[in-house]
Formats: C-alpha cells, structure tokens, sequence
C-alpha cells in the first residue's frame, strides 16, 4: 500500500496544471511519423522511469532528504535517511538517533542502547519495524528484566533506509510511545528498481581493549563486512533484497564504584551519632543535614567481545498494477562475552575517621575505618589506631581484600516475519493488509549462567581509607606489620554466585488499514489491529555465601593460580588514580572454578547455576484497536492543513508467577542476611482498560517556505512487565534491619498523556531551515511505590535471645567497630551445633564462619513490599531548537539543535524515603559540521547530555542516582575513488570522555567509567 502523506491544495494544483499540460506534449509527439512516434513514446516512458530513480547521494542529501521528511509530514516529526542504500551515517542506530533534537541516548558499555525523548523514558517509547510494533527483550545482572525498552545495539545499520521519530500523537500509529514512536524502515526492492548490490568491509580498532591486563585483552583488530543486493525483473513485477552483516569487536571499560551504594542519615543519627566518630569528623555534619557513608568501594576492569550478525530477505510480487504483495523475514544476534576482575573494600558503618563537605547534603571527602581489634580473654571488640596497633591485650583481625572475578556470556536473538498485500482498489481507494510475528530472546550463552562472580580474598586490610574529593575514588590500605604487599599464600576463594536470567518477549498483529480519497481532496483514513503480546521474565541462582572462607582456606589453592597486578594502572584518564592502593590477583576463571569444586569435594552444583528457574513471570496482553483519521486542506492563498482523528485501543492483560516461597532467613555474615526458600509455586491475577485517545494535527502553510504547526492528541504507555507480574516475591537478599520484596498488579491502569505541540518551521533556502517547537505532555496515571511493611513469618536472630545474651555477656557494644562480627562470634562460640547455627570453618584472623537462623520466639522479621500503583501525574515541558545552513555551493554546512525540557517531578534529596521521579530528564544538544563535494564528505559531530536522574535506587536503598553531564566528539571522512569504491574512516570518542555517576551530593560516586577511543577504516564497493 502507498504511504501517502497528506498533500496540501497547492501541491496538488500543480500537479493538475502539469497534467493539464500533458495533452500538449502528447501532440507535439504525434507529429512524427508512427515508427517514431513509438520510439518516442517508449523513450519518454523510460526517461520517466529513469527521473523517479534519480539518486543523489552524500551528506547533503541525507540532510535534505531528512528535511523533507519533516517539512511534508503530517504533525512534528524528524528522522534519519540514509547517504545511500547500505550507508547508514553511524554505525549503531542509537548512536544516530541522537543527533535529533529531543531525543537522548542511554549508554551501555560504552555505545548507545535505549533511547529518552522529550524526558520520557526507554520504556515508553515505541519502536515499529516497517510499521509494525517490535517485541524487546533484555537481561540484568542480579534478576530478572522489567524493561520494555527496545535495544537499538542488537540492531547493525547497513540495510537501514531511513528512522522516522514521529513526536506527536497519531492515530494511526500502535499505543505505547508516550515520549516518541520511532519507525525503522528498510529498504524495499520494487521502491528501489533495477540492479543494486554492494559490499563493503571495515576494519576496528577499539582503544578500550588495550587498556586491560593481558588476560582481558582482545585482538588489537577486528572486522565488519556488510552487503545488500537487490534486483527486480525487467517489468518491475518481481523484486527480492538480500542485506546482512557480521561484525566483531573486542572492547573494554574499566571502572571505580560504590556499587553497595551509600547509607543516609539524618544528622545526629546513625554512625557520627556516636561519640568517637563524632570526635574524629572534620566539618561533621548538623543535626539539620542529610550526610552518608558509603557500603564499599569497587575497582574493576572488564574486557568484552561482542559478535553481531544481521540478515534479512524481503521478496516482492506485484500481479497487477494495483496489488503488490511482500514477504520479508528480519534476524539478529548479539552474542557477548564478557570476563572481570575486582579489587573491593566492604565497609561496616563503624567510621573512624571522616572529613566533609558543607550541609545541608553532606558527602565526605574521606573516609576511614581503623582494623579491628580482638581480645581472646574477654572476647571484646574495640578499634585500632591509625597505624593498625590494637591496645594491650588485642590482637587485629585483618579485613578482606576481596578480589572477585566472573566470566558471563549472552546472547540477544530477533526475529521477525511478516506478509502484506497493498491493493488500489480503485483511485480513490486504498486498502492494506499486514501481519507479522515476532519474537525478541535473551538469555546464558554459558553454561556458567548469563551472570556469575567467584569471591576470592586475602584476610590482610587494616586501616581503610578512602579519598573521595575529586572525581575519582582515591583508596589507601594499611597493611599488616612487616607486609609490604600481598602474597600469594594468602589468596583463597570466598562466596560465589551463578546467577541465570532470560526474558522472551513474542507479538503476533494482523492490521488492516485503508484510506479513501473524496473528490474535495479531503481524505480518510481508517484500521483495525488486533496485537498479541506475550512475555515470559525468569530467573534463578547460586549463591554460596562463605565469604570468611571454607575448608582449609589458601591452602587449598596453588600460588600458581594467582596472577599478581595493579588495577591503578587501569584508570589513567582520572586524575589521582595512580597513587591508589591498587594490588590486587587476577586468575583464570576456569581453573579456579575447579579447583574451588576439589576443595568443596567435587560439589560442582555449588558452582553452576540451578537447572530450573525459581522466579518466572508470564504476561500475556491481548489488544483490540480501530483508528479512523479525516484530514483536509482549507484555503488556497495561505492552506491550513488539519488532520483530526481518534484511535480506540482495548486491552486484556492475564499474568501468572511462579514465586518462591520463604521458609527461613539465616544471618550469613556480618553484613548478609539470606531467605532461604521452599517449594515454587504460580499463582495468576487479570486486569483489563480500554482508552479512547483523540488526536488532531494543524498546519498552516504562511508561505512557500514558513510552516506553523499546532498539534494535540492522547498516547498511553503500558506498564513495566514487573509491575504487572501476578505473585509476590521476596528477595533472596536482606540486610540487617530486614529485607525486601516485590508484588504486581496487571490491573494497573497505563499511563496517559495529554500532548501538546507548537512549531514554527522556516525553510528558506535549499537544504536548510530553521525550527522552533514548544511541546507540553501532561502524564497522569504514573506508577509509583507504596510500600507495605510485611512479616512473612520468618525469624530473625537479630534481637533474639542468643543476640540479646551476646550483648549482656559477651561484651558486644552497639556502635562499635565489628558489633556484628562480635554477635556471631559470641553464638558460634557457644552454641555452635545447636539448631539453626551452623559453624562451616574459620576465617584467617581464626574467628569461625558459618550461618545463624532465628529461633522459635526470636522477632520476626519485617520486610518492606514495594507494591505498584497508580498515584502520580507531572507535566513535562520543553523546547526544540533547530538549524540546518547550507553555505551556498562550498561543500560546507552544519546542522545543530538544543533541546530543553523541564518537569515539575523531581527527585528531593533531602528526602530519605521511597519517591517517586522522572528519570532520564535532561537537555541536550548536538553540533554538526560537514563538507561534502563529491568526493571529499566529511563530517564532525559533537553530541552533549546534561545531568540527569537515572536512578531512585542506588542498590536496593531509595536513594538517587545521577549522571554527570557527557559530551562526545565523533568524525567521519570519506572518500569516492570511483564511482564503484568508497573509503571511510571514523572516530568515536576521539576525546577519550569518562562517565560518572553520583548520590545526593556529586561526592558520592556511583560509578567512574572509563572507556576509549574507536577508530575504523574500511571501503564499500557497488556492483
């Protein structure tokens, strides 16, 4: 079926005057004699043929063609066409999208994955292939997906046409793009006649993979090759297209975290409540300030490989001139490899030493925790001094230098085939039938799991301390007397987790859509769609929680294992990293897995992930929907075009969980608490809405070049898959004031928005134009969290009888350092044995370890259940600035915009509990500078993201998490040899730019990321 945009009344005048004239031409070639007349009519025939394929490539014409596309649509749309078939302008389509204005990108590993527009989130933008809604799929780390966010990196760019981002409601258009509805078109045979075919190969240079140990490090080299071909019969009848691609790379990303995240506090509570840390604290905190103290700190070097393949075939028929017909089947895979090694410091909320900055959010600028110090004969805790000396008759017990270690493997499947008939019925009217089935699949591509770490240490910390005044974590060890660094002989494995994710997401939608024309010139346009989307989020794990140690300790692993390094090295691109303590062991994942099975006596299950999953969610949405969209032009010397339509949309959700049910909590070490579960169980919830969702589009045509557009129109955005799951699950992991768990709601309405956009729009010269939008959403129905405080029946030891004896006989003082590890100590000393305490060895410092359950008549323990509901509303609003300027014939232009938006739902950091804000919200900006002339394109892009909340929970604790402001140079330069080969280098991120992400204060560091540079060079040839 053609995709006609709505042609004003002028247009189509001249249309009807150069049809008038056609008579006249008809004539002057009836002049000749009839052989010639025949040969003139044919050569007309193929001139016509060969106008309508006119291809002009290059920057330029990308950028007129994207112009274009936004000056004849119909409401405020923008978009990215291709130079050429096969040479898409950036290699990830992430990356591409966000050089339009409004819409930013999320980056993972270093490249762009998800995209926020106009400040709404990944997972209320909808993502169309040719039309038709995609399934997406995703993995976590430590559980299962919730996203319904598409993820543009499984996708490569060479059989990409064009990206359409369509910003205004439509009613045409499938619900669930609050912030935007983004079409990705491929190329088409029958719209792109006759013979096509090219190849083009590249070779990667990734900056990134170089910056890693040895042992991380992948090829200094790695290839890309695409091709498309097409080709269509002589009569234009039949068409196929063939494009794919493969490409590999080998990267990494090192990084400095406070992945525990920070505890927060009122001032005057919590640890500086306490009369010797309170003493030793520089500028400490009022009672009127928020302060926090971090849980850990994490160095971490990561090296990954990354396989891409990309196919798709699409065969075209058209019987008659009126009905064509199209097959097409679209695949990708996206296998990642991924091996990391860790230097990590755990802290326990006993600060010794602590300066900070100036309330009321305070953030130390260093933290500092003496070693502890035991005394045998009246088992008491105290600390030691700033030089690890304990007083008489202490003895230190070193902390862990944890060193942990995984090697995870996944892979991202999609696939999609679809069937559309286009028939003319007749000139007036249009019909289209189409379907598709799709599915997205993620999941292990290792038999160790999708995500795994094996804990190894050496029981050598003493004093603790870590700089936290610049941008970069600084941290200091002491370490014991008389070492100066740490041996071998003294590594041994600790706990261990094998954790397994998978998430399938699968749509099946029948459309049928139509459009007639009356003899006004106003039109109509009509559908109905029935879309089946059916996902299944499932988890499971391992986990081994003897972070003490087991067996007999380092002696159960050869010093051979153990690769000694300095991971400081690894972070040259933040000032001070260098003099941070940094030593650490790397070791072959394999080879310690097995040797932790021999020490464990060939318990291979402890070290893989469980065959079956223990968390498994299952929703299926049935949807019913019609559209009918009427749209005329109204004048002739200044045309007001308006479309005015309403789109009904019917949803029935079913959803079942299996969940595990808790049977115990066990106190597992200092500062980890473990649900022990029994049998899985389903359990099913239903829910139901329907919506209708108007939607009217305004253009006025003030002359030949300027345009005002006044848009308004309803969109929903469907919840996330957790927030729907039928069953309440609780968290394997607690801390020590209790735990956490989650239950969903499939009766949860979606959420509305009331959109509203103006535009002024001024094309006055060839290729460029200058733009400015206004836009306003009015989102209702936003879900947030009530948290409902819950004892699943579970008892904790924490306040129970053996707890409360540890205090009164055993000298265990709250607030001081080690209290906890002075509790356990006290139970495992006197009632190991007994039930519920389990002693399963004895750390290095000679205290032992095991696990302690609560007791009958111990306290139960309370867990906070975050239930969905539907409770917020804000109003976003923002701007859009848009310039394009071609300077005359040079070669020269430059294309840049600026977005601001703004909301009324902001984070509070002053706040302390659970609530609720817009993530992702920030401005943005892009800057382009090309020349382009002929042979010679080159093109210079900068793209810059201000800070923005992409988090309310940093861990499992409410607090914020933010993204500093990112900015990033890209360059491309190409080069037509022929008119058959082009070269093409480029760089991203010439300027080695770091990431990093903070608390409430930008002190608290969450995350320092630093990647690389990537350079490419390669050649396409055409056939």
């Amino acid at each position: 079926m053609k995709r006609v945009h709505f042609v004003p009344k002028r247009r189509l005048l001249s249309a009807a005057l150069l049809l008038a004239l056609a008579p006249v031409v008809s004539a002057q070639v009836a002049t000749g004699e009839p052989d010639d007349q025949e040969t003139t009519t044919a050569q007309a025939e193929a001139d016509a043929q060969t106008l309508d394929r006119v291809v002009v490539t290059g920057i330029r014409s990308s950028l007129t063609s994207s112009m274009n596309l936004k000056r004849d649509s119909q409401g405020v749309v923008d978009g990215i066409v291709a130079e050429d078939i096969g040479k898409f302008p950036d290699t990830n389509l992430a990356e591409s999208l966000q050089r339009i204005s409004g819409v930013s990108i999320d980056r993972s590993m270093g490249e762009g994955s998800k995209v926020t527009v106009r400040g709404v989130g990944p997972d209320f933008n909808l993502v169309l292939l040719n039309d038709r809604q995609m399934p997406a799929s995703s993995i976590e780390a430590t559980n299962a997906s919730n996203s319904r966010a598409f993820d543009f990196a499984n996708l490569a760019s060479e059989s990409i046409s064009a990206v359409e981002v369509y910003k205004t409601s439509r009613a045409e258009t499938p619900t669930g793009g609050i912030g935007a509805t983004i079409n990705i078109k491929t190329a088409r045979p029958l719209d792109n006649p006759g013979f096509l075919a090219n190849i083009g190969v590249k070779g990667v240079h990734d900056t990134s993979a170089g910056n890693l140990p040895d042992s991380l490090q992948g090829d200094d080299l790695t290839g890309e090759v695409s091709g498309i071909f097409s080709n269509t019969s002589a009569d234009g009848r039949f068409g196929i297209a063939l494009s794919g691609s493969y490409q590999e790379r080998d990267f990494g990303y090192n990084e400095a975290a406070v992945g525990g995240g920070w505890y927060a506090f009122p001032g005057g509570e919590g640890p500086l409540a306490n009369a010797e840390p309170a003493a030793n604290a520089t500028n400490a905190p009022g009672p009127g300030d928020i302060y926090s103290i971090p849980q850990n700190l994490i160095y971490a070097v990561n090296g990954v490989q990354r396989q891409r393949s990309n196919g798709q075939v699409t065969l075209q028929w058209a019987p008659t001139d009126r009905v064509t017909t199209t097959l097409d089947y679209t695949y990708s895979e996206n296998k990642i490899q991924a091996r990391r090694h860790e230097l990590s410091t755990w802290f326990n909320q006993a600060a010794s030493e602590t300066s900070w900055t100036d309330g009321p959010i305070a953030a130390p600028t260093s933290y500092t925790e003496y070693a502890g110090c035991f005394n045998p004969a009246t088992e008491q805790w105290t600390a030691s001094d700033a030089a690890n000396v304990c007083p008489a008759g202490f003895e230190p017990r070193w902390g862990d230098l944890a060193m942990a270690g995984s090697y995870n493997a996944t892979r991202n499947e999609n696939k999609s085939l679809g069937f559309n008939v286009a028939w003319e019925v007749t000139d007036a009217l249009d019909l289209e039938f189409d379907y598709h089935s799709s599915s997205a699949e993620s999941g292990a591509d290792s038999p160790y799991g999708s995500n795994n770490v094996i804990g190894t240490a050496a029981f050598a910390r003493g004093v603790t301390n870590v700089d936290f005044s610049g941008d970069f974590p600084v941290l200091s060890v002491l370490l014991p007397p008389g070492m100066s660094s740490v041996g071998a002989d003294q590594m041994m494995v600790t706990g261990s987790s094998f954790r397994n994710s998978y998430m399938k997401s699968e749509v099946d939608q029948a459309q049928v859509r139509g459009s007639f024309d009356f003899a006004d010139y106003s039109r109509l346009d009509f559908g109905v769609s029935s879309t089946e989307v059916r996902n299944r989020t499932a988890y499971n794990f391992t986990q081994r929680d003897d972070w003490g140690g087991f067996g007999n300790g380092a002696a159960d692993y050869a010093d051979d294992l153990w690769i000694p390094d300095d991971i400081s090295g690894y972070f040259d691109q933040f000032g001070g990293s260098g003099g941070a303590f940094g030593q650490f062991f790397l070791f072959d994942f394999e080879a310690l897995r097995e040797a932790a099975i021999a020490a464990r006596g060939g318990d291979e299950a402890s070290y893989l992930p469980p065959p079956n999953f223990s968390t498994d969610r299952r929703t299926t949405e049935k949807s019913k929907s019609a559209f009918a969209q009427w749209s005329d032009t109204f004048g002739m010397d200044m045309p007001l075009n308006v479309a005015v339509g309403v789109r009904y949309e019917e949803t029935e959700v079913t959803s079942s969980a299996l969940v595990p049910i808790p049977t115990g909590l066990v106190w597992a070490g200092n500062n980890e608490f473990t649900v022990q579960f029994g049998p899985d169980d389903f359990t099913t919830l239903r829910g139901k809405y329907d919506y209708w969702l108007p939607s009217i589009d305004l253009g006025w045509e003030l002359t030949d070049s300027m345009i005002l557009r006044g848009s308004y129109g309803h969109s929903i955005g469907r919840p996330q898959w957790n927030h729907i799951q039928g069953g309440q699950t609780i968290d394997q992991f607690a801390g020590y004031e209790g735990g956490t768990g989650s239950q969903g709601d499939p009766g949860l309405k979606p959420l509305e928005s009331k959109n509203f956009d103006l535009s002024f729009e001024w094309y006055y010269d060839d290729a460029s134009y200058l733009s400015v939008g206004y836009f306003r959403k009015d989102i209702d129905n936003y879900i947030g969290t009530a948290q409902r405080e819950i004892h699943p029946g579970l008892t904790t030891p924490v306040g129970g009888a053996y707890f409360l004896e540890a205090i009164a006989n055993g000298g265990c003082v709250e607030g001081s350092v080690d209290f906890r590890g002075c509790v356990r100590g006290y139970i495992f000393d006197n009632y190991a044995g007994t039930p519920g305490v389990v002693v399963t060895g004895t750390d290095p410092n000679g205290q032992p370890t095991g696990t302690i359950a609560g007791q009958p008549g111990d306290p139960l323990a309370l867990f906070r259940v975050n239930v969905p509901v539907n409770k917020e509303s804000s109003q976003i609003d923002g701007w859009e600035l848009n310039v394009q300027h071609m300077f005359g014939s040079s070669g020269f232009g430059v294309s840049a915009n600026y977005t601001i938006v703004d909301s009324d739902l902001t984070y509070d950091d002053y706040n302390l509990g659970d609530q609720f804000a817009l993530v992702g919200l920030s401005d943005s900006a892009n800057l382009i500078g090309f020349y382009d002339n002929g042979r010679w394109q080159v093109r210079a892009a900068y793209n810059w993201r201000d800070e923005f909340l992409s988090s309310t929970f940093d861990s499992w604790r409410p607090n914020p998490v933010y993204v500093d402001a990112y900015g990033q140079f890209d360059l491309s330069v190409g080069y037509q040899v022929t008119e058959q080969l082009s070269l093409q280098a480029e760089a991203i991120n010439l300027t080695d730019e770091t990431t990093r992400s903070h608390g409430r204060h930008d002190r608290e560091v969450f995350y320092a990321t630093q990647t690389g540079p990537r350079y490419m060079f390669g050649f396409r040839y055409k056939f």
